[in-house]
């Protein structure tokens, strides 16, 4: 397989693009990311009459994790509605679905409202048993009955020839993330928004008015703020203590026009599996996604994709061509549930969104409408269930779980180096060398020239491991991602990594 990665999605959007800050504004809410959580809640809060400024690190909004990203619209949870009710109750189960299927009638209303081209169609949605067996759909099924929630016990044939039980649910959907928020990115500049994008934002503290300071110097003024960064960024040390980064992987694989029928589809496994289609010209394509790990914590990505390319043509036969593979990053939770609401310790009127457990486009778009009434004072009954304060007892075995594992990774100080010399490392590969107290991250370029950076990553001092599936430096900790030459592509880390020459 091609060792460059490319998303499906990345289209040349000129709405998408800005200028970076080079002044001090004021606004009423100033949002932090231009994702679709931060463009959402910038769209629902123009609606309602108040300035909105949007910042993005990056030169195009949506060229972040919502730019890789799968696109399911789901409301069935990636983490199951049985280990959700097992930590947070029934009741909780239900509202996660009703808030969940309540994003994707909001996406479908602004596709609508806005006239915009995005591929839009709602699917079913099916979970059937992998090598695990069907212990675990059954168990769901059960759960489901208890709570009430709309599906139907039915059989899938897979053009393979797999014929397996299954669980089939309404009211999915499906459509092109990047059409749908280059268009929404207009909308929200036709009502008023001021976008800023190559824009990193360093600070953000609450109060009246909060302030947000960029890495440039340059402050926005704001009765509000909104840190909607897919990481924890800004949001206080002890919140990334209560999530934990994972890369996910997919591909794009050719199909026959019109040779699978459109559904989303996920098996029971760990990490599963999931499946969708992106209709096309002359061809559709076949989008599967699976081979979760710990963020930092694989030496394999690339036989990853060739694992789920494997999987696939077991299944789908007429898989052709892979047109595309690349990696995204999910930030889990104890229950599965995002973070969504007032930031426990940044000060007053700051609120966040993070925690996307898997769910990012419908947690990202109900994350909207929440943080909307909770900026303009108005209550809603999913404040509680989204809380980023929120204390999980019920799941205090996987938080201690995740929590042991972060600790574990700074044991990397006390060991050796990947290779002993920056000789040994293979041309076109990165490995991590001690030298004496320290460690240092050395890429070697195709011509065999060294970029030579500290290992230490600059968000909160853990080791950094090379991905030789990305050409990265990925941290084990927290989830920071940087190019070879150091350069920070992904937070929470907001700097780049020091060269090797400058002190910790």
């Amino acid at each position: 397989m091609n060792t460059a990665t490319s998303s499906i999605w990345t289209t040349a959007e000129a709405a998408r693009s800005a200028t970076p800050l080079e002044h001090n504004p004021a606004c009423d809410v100033c949002v932090v990311g231009g994702g679709i959580a931060g463009l959402t809640t910038a769209y629902l809060l123009l609606k309602e009459g108040k300035r909105v400024i949007v910042l993005d690190a990056k030169p195009a909004v949506a060229s972040g994790e919502t730019e890789h990203t799968t696109a399911h619209l789901a409301w069935y949870l990636d983490d199951t509605f049985g280990h959700l009710a097992s930590v947070r109750g029934d009741d909780v189960a239900r509202a996660a679905a009703a808030s969940h299927r309540g994003a994707i009638d909001l996406i479908e209303q602004i596709v609508r409202d806005e006239q915009i081209d995005c591929d839009f169609q709602r699917v079913g949605g099916t979970l059937f048993p992998g090598a695990d067996g069907p212990k675990a759909l059954d168990d769901e099924e059960q759960v489901l009955k208890r709570l009430g929630l709309e599906f139907e016990r039915t059989r899938v044939t897979f053009p393979g020839g797999q014929a397996v039980d299954a669980l089939r649910f309404p009211g999915h959907g499906r459509f092109h993330p990047i059409k749908y928020l280059a268009k929404l990115t207009a909308a929200i500049r036709d009502r008023g928004g001021v976008i800023h994008t190559n824009t990193v934002v360093e600070k953000v503290r609450g109060g009246d008015p909060c302030k947000v300071t960029t890495t440039h110097g340059h402050a926005v003024s704001a009765a509000a703020v909104v840190v909607a960064t897919n990481n924890p960024f800004e949001a206080g040390t002890p919140m990334h203590n209560k999530v934990a980064a994972y890369n996910t992987y997919a591909v794009a694989v050719e199909i026959p026009k019109g040779s699978y029928p459109g559904g989303l589809l996920w098996d029971t496994e760990d990490p599963y599996h999931y499946v969708r289609v992106q209709p096309g010209d002359a061809h559709d394509h076949l989008i599967v996604g699976g081979e979760d790990h710990k963020t930092g914590q694989a030496h394999d990505q690339p036989q990853r994709w060739d694992r789920l390319l494997a999987w696939t043509k077991e299944r789908f036969p007429q898989a052709g061509a892979v047109r595309h593979h690349w990696s995204g990053q999910v930030f889990e939770t104890p229950d599965g549930l995002g973070f969504i609401g007032l930031a426990p310790w940044n000060g007053p009127n700051v609120f966040m969104v993070t925690g996307d457990s898997g769910m990012g486009m419908t947690h990202g778009t109900l994350a909207g409408r929440l943080l909307t009434d909770l900026v303009q004072g108005r209550p809603n009954e999913l404040a509680a269930v989204y809380s980023p304060s929120r204390l999980v007892p019920g799941a205090i075995k996987t938080l201690l779980g995740e929590n042991l594992n972060m600790a574990a990774q700074y044991t990397d100080w006390l060991t050796g180096g990947d290779v002993k010399r920056a000789e040994d490392i293979p041309p076109g590969h990165g490995a991590v060398v001690r030298t004496g107290l320290t460690k240092l991250a050395v890429y070697k370029d195709e011509k065999g020239a060294l970029t030579t950076l500290s290992a230490v990553c600059p968000h909160m001092g853990c080791i950094v491991r090379w991905n030789p599936g990305e050409a990265t430096w990925d941290c084990p900790c927290h989830g920071s991602r940087f190019q070879a030459d150091g350069t920070c592509v992904h937070g929470p880390a907001t700097f780049d990594m020091k060269p090797a020459e400058a002190k910790e």
